[in-house]
């Protein structure tokens, strides 16, 4: 009975011990695949990396299988909430280096031929990465963080001048053209002073947060159903950036940053983590046999 092509699935790097190794016989992976190490075959040393795979059918997983994957977003989801999982769990017992969601090899011995040339840069990686998480800083405005008024010109102060006890004049009613461009004025300083008070937001974080963490990413700022934060308050994202904190500088670096964002009306900040350290892995090899590999990210942003 013939087996049903494969592809070799990647999801992680990591250094094989033996409590990496129970995690990975405990956990399933995309497409409720069993995961497995692939370690080189000439390491000399033990904390040589390697793979964490799976193998995946080739017909669901070729090049045109997942074009037609890509368009379907229930599909997407599934798939990355899969990929996140295996990572999430792995990094929760060991350094591991993430690769991207969709990271595909023909076979293991093009995996390992991977792995091989790429394994002193992964090493270093890891290095970098050990006793260390990510954590995500994201800063929202809140669209009623303003009132309508423009405080100007509102007649409650006392009377000065020559005229001066004489009663007010009635002013002429304002045609409506002029009351829409009024309205627009209002509306158009209350959304500066929104985004006046998210740069000092931004600004307090990265000063507050600079010290704790070894390094930074900012992200492009998100918009649709993601700008609601995990509060599910609206709001308009501003501010999206990733830090790398040492295990031992994680709730310093939280209290840091709350305080940084104290203060100012109308502007919301949520910090996520820890995580796996997607926004500090590097990229995923490329694979010239399969073309199967791209850049959807599997991980928090």
């Amino acid at each position: 009975m013939n087996r049903e092509p494969t592809l070799t699935y990647v999801y992680a790097v990591a250094v094989p011990t033996p409590e990496l190794g129970r995690a990975v016989a405990s956990l399933r992976g995309v497409a409720d695949a069993a995961l497995s190490l692939l370690p080189p075959l000439d390491a000399t040393g033990p904390a040589a990396p390697a793979f964490v795979t799976s193998q995946v059918p080739h017909a669901d997983w070729r090049e045109e299988a997942l074009r037609a994957h890509f368009e379907d977003l229930g599909w997407l989801e599934s798939t990355a909430r899969a990929h996140h999982h295996v990572i999430q769990a792995l990094s929760d017992r060991a350094t591991v280096l993430p690769l991207r969601m969709a990271t595909l090899y023909q076979d293991e011995e093009r995996a390992l031929a991977a792995l091989r040339e790429q394994r002193p840069a992964f090493a270093d990686r890891l290095a970098l990465l050990a006793h260390h998480a990510e954590y995500g800083v994201k800063v929202y405005v809140r669209p009623d963080a303003v009132g309508d008024g423009d405080g100007v010109g509102d007649g409650d102060g006392d009377a000065e001048g020559p005229d001066a006890g004489l009663p007010a004049a009635t002013p002429a009613p304002a045609g409506p053209g002029k009351t829409y461009l009024q309205a627009r004025k209002r509306q158009h300083h209350a959304r500066e002073d929104r985004y006046q008070q998210a740069a000092r937001a931004a600004e307090r974080i990265a000063a507050a947060a600079a010290p704790h963490a070894t390094h930074a990413v900012r992200h492009p700022t998100q918009s649709g159903p993601l700008t609601h934060g995990e509060a599910g308050e609206d709001g308009e994202n501003v501010l999206n950036d990733a830090y790398l904190v040492p295990d031992d500088r994680a709730e310093i670096f939280r209290r840091a940053v709350q305080q940084a964002g104290e203060d100012l009306p109308g502007v919301r900040v949520d910090i996520t983590g820890p995580w796996a350290p997607y926004s500090f892995a590097m990229p995923a090899p490329r694979t010239t046999d399969t073309g199967t590999d791209t850049d959807t990210p599997g991980g928090p942003t």
